[in-house]
């Protein structure tokens, strides 16, 4: 984790009703304060309704710190991505301050259990599992897994992995996938997601899965690597979460997102966040939820 502890620095980010509007996505992104390494300690936090937020003032938020381009921490230290840019438009809508805490992939319904944010946003892919520990709001985004592997020994199908090291991010769904799926594979976990690219990069591993958007963004960045499995298993869906039991902040999200699906925030959020970084690699209407409802026009298939 020493790779990813210097990212963990305490940041503060001032999300008013001023930065409400479309013109709050292109500071959301790229602006901000630095990370929080220590969450509120409020006996509220997690509990808390929308009104309860905006009578605190300020909402914390569970983010990746090193999972771009989705949430990470930009070269000047404050916090971006596309979550990110969700993040400051809810704290926005509140008219409150946005906290942001750095969370790893397997903690982030621990963040949520033990009453350490009000919300997770890292890129949470929505399972029965894990929607047994904590309540979904409606997706706002859809992802299959992918696979990225050197070029010049790429990874083209799952039936190539048999008996060589698959790299994985703990508590991902790429790890309940091929637990599940390829008990052949052996996987070689990290709790943080720059340590598993790390350990792809010094061939510690014949390759890495995760998320496919991730993959491919990663790759593109990365000359002498390929994503040879660009779709595997079945579309998942990504969405806000809150603990177990809190309706109203749960409910306040989901009117939200219809509100949000009126203006295309998340096409917004993709050009601004995630096309510079795919191009022509993939298309906003085959990744994006609006409204928190998949509709015809942008299933991922």
């Amino acid at each position: 984790m020493s790779a990813t502890n210097a990212r963990k620095k305490p940041f503060l980010r001032l999300a008013t009703a001023a930065v409400a509007m479309v013109a709050a996505l292109g500071m959301a992104a790229c602006s901000g304060g630095s990370v929080s390494s220590s969450p509120s300690t409020s006996a509220q936090v997690g509990d808390r309704s929308h009104e309860q937020i905006k009578e605190a003032g300020e909402i914390v938020i569970g983010i990746f710190s090193d999972k771009a381009p989705f949430g990470y921490i930009d070269a000047d230290g404050k916090p971006a991505g596309y979550d990110v840019v969700y993040g400051d438009r809810i704290a926005a809508d509140l008219g409150v301050t946005a906290k942001y805490v750095p969370v790893d992939a397997a903690a982030r319904t621990e963040v949520l259990q033990s009453n350490k944010v009000d919300i997770t946003l890292a890129n949470f892919t929505v399972t029965p599992e894990r929607a047994e520990k904590v309540d979904f709001a409606n997706p706002y985004f859809k992802v299959s897994l992918g696979v990225v592997s050197p070029a010049s020994a790429e990874i083209t199908d799952v039936s190539q992995l048999a008996g060589k090291t698959l790299i994985v991010t703990k508590g991902t769904t790429a790890e309940a996938y091929f637990e599940a799926n390829h008990p052949e594979v052996e996987l070689q976990k990290y709790d943080q997601y720059s340590d598993a690219y790390q350990a792809l990069e010094d061939g510690r591993g014949d390759a890495f899965s995760t998320d496919n958007t991730e993959v491919i963004a990663w790759a593109i960045a990365h000359p002498g690597f390929g994503v040879g499995i660009k779709s595997l298993g079945e579309t998942s869906y990504i969405a806000a979460a809150v603990k177990k039991g809190n309706s109203a902040l749960l409910d306040w999200l989901n009117n939200q997102l219809v509100d949000l699906g009126e203006e295309d925030f998340f096409h917004k959020d993709y050009e601004l966040t995630l096309a510079p970084v795919y191009g022509d690699a993939a298309s906003a209407d085959d990744l994006v939820v609006e409204g928190g409802t998949d509709t015809p026009q942008s299933a991922a298939q």
